[in-house]
This record gives C-alpha cells, structure tokens and sequence, in this order.
C-alpha cells in the first residue's frame, strides 16, 4: 500500500488517542477527525489488510508494529515542525495547522537537518 497522507493521518490519529485514552475505537477516530464512521470503517479495513492496524473483536484498534513506525514518525515531524514554527513567532493554532500540512511531504534528509538544528538552537525537540 502507497502511503498515502491520509493513512499517514489515520495512524498518527490512533496513535496520539491511544496515547490520551490507551483504547482507541472506529468512533473515537471519527470523532476525533470528523469523518463519517463508514469512512472511518473503509479506512480501517484497508489499514488492516495491508498490515497497519489490527482490529480486535471487542471493538478497539491496535497499531501493528508497521503501524506504530510510520505513526511514532508522522507524530515526531508533527511535533518538532510545530514547535519550529511557534519558534518563530507563528500562533500555536497556526503552527499545528502548517505542520500537519509539512509532515506528509517533507524528505527524511530535510527533516533530519531541521531537527539538527532546533535541538542545538533549542536544545531538544
């Protein structure tokens, strides 16, 4: 399956409620993203046939190993894309907004240097 940005956006989505909740289900992500529970069904069932998620009989979603990988990665540009941009005066809103956009299609090499240098400039990220 091509990673598209919107299974980017769906993992990253179950990865940052499981986090908050440690239970993720079909209606928490719709919820969470506003998109109909048969859109979020669609998606969910193509997660798990291409090896992402894990459906479980009593209703909760789990990320497979390849799952947590691509979302632990979609989540860390979020996070340091977002600060970056708060870094440099934009609003929070703005700035989350703005990385949400970056994540999907920054390189590995850009974002590699980006992080580099807010952690010396910052001292983490």
């Amino acid at each position: 399956m091509l990673m598209q940005e919107a299974a980017q956006m769906y993992l990253e989505t179950i990865y940052v409620l499981n986090m908050k909740h440690g239970f993720v289900r079909s209606v928490d992500i719709a919820n969470e993203m506003g998109y109909s529970k048969p859109t979020i069904s669609e998606w969910m069932g193509k997660l798990q046939d291409n090896g992402y998620i894990i459906k479980r009989p009593d209703g909760g979603i789990e990320l497979t190993e390849a799952g947590l990988e691509t979302a632990k990665s979609v989540y860390e540009k979020h996070e340091l894309l977002t600060n970056l941009f708060e870094s440099i005066g934009v609003s929070p809103e703005t700035a989350s907004d703005d990385a949400c956009r970056v994540e999907h299609y920054i390189s590995d090499e850009t974002f590699e240097a980006l992080k580099k240098h807010y952690k010396e400039e910052h001292g983490g990220a």
